[in-house]
């Protein structure tokens, strides 16, 4: 229990105490100036009767402030709850926009490679026909040059090379 509620118990033994100890002079009769009138009334229960209303009043008080603590609680919790909610559905939301963006991304880079790709390989090819023109070109070169140099030795009337 908390001290508070063991000091309260503490306080209300001890008048119980007093009032069992006192008990004859507590219903001994006396009279009792109401305002308007005058009563004859023990003064003694009159006071307890006083403090058990009162009590009761403070009682009723408390749980009142327990049970209207206790709904803000649940509202607060119910407010929470609804804003995880919201909050979850925006990380959602944002996590399927951040996919559709990288998918997006990611089928662009796919394109723009391909396209290089594609590129590099129209080059190749190019340099390769280009390569091919000029050892042919080469290789034509040559030839024309050996018949040159053999219309030459033909003409200088000199036998020809046998392999």
């Amino acid at each position: 229990m908390k001290l508070h509620i063991q000091l309260l118990l503490i306080l209300l033994a001890l008048i119980a105490a007093f009032a069992a100890l006192n008990w004859g002079v507590f219903i001994a009769p006396t009279a009792l100036s109401l305002g308007v009138a005058t009563v004859h009334m023990p003064l003694g229960l009159m006071m307890l009767g006083l403090l058990v209303l009162v009590t009761a009043a403070f009682l009723l008080y408390i749980a009142y402030l327990q049970g209207s603590a206790l709904l803000e609680t649940r509202r607060h919790t119910r407010e929470l709850q609804a804003n995880r909610e919201l909050a979850d559905k925006a990380e959602a939301s944002r996590f399927t926009e951040l996919r559709t963006f990288l998918a997006a991304e990611l089928a662009q880079q796919t394109e723009l490679t391909a396209q290089a790709q594609a590129g590099v390989l129209a080059r190749i090819e190019q340099l390769e026909r280009a390569l091919q023109a000029a050892v042919e070109q080469s290789g034509n070169t040559t030839c024309a040059y050996i018949g040159e140099l053999e219309d030459r030795l033909d003409k200088t009337g000199a036998p020809p090379a046998q392999d």
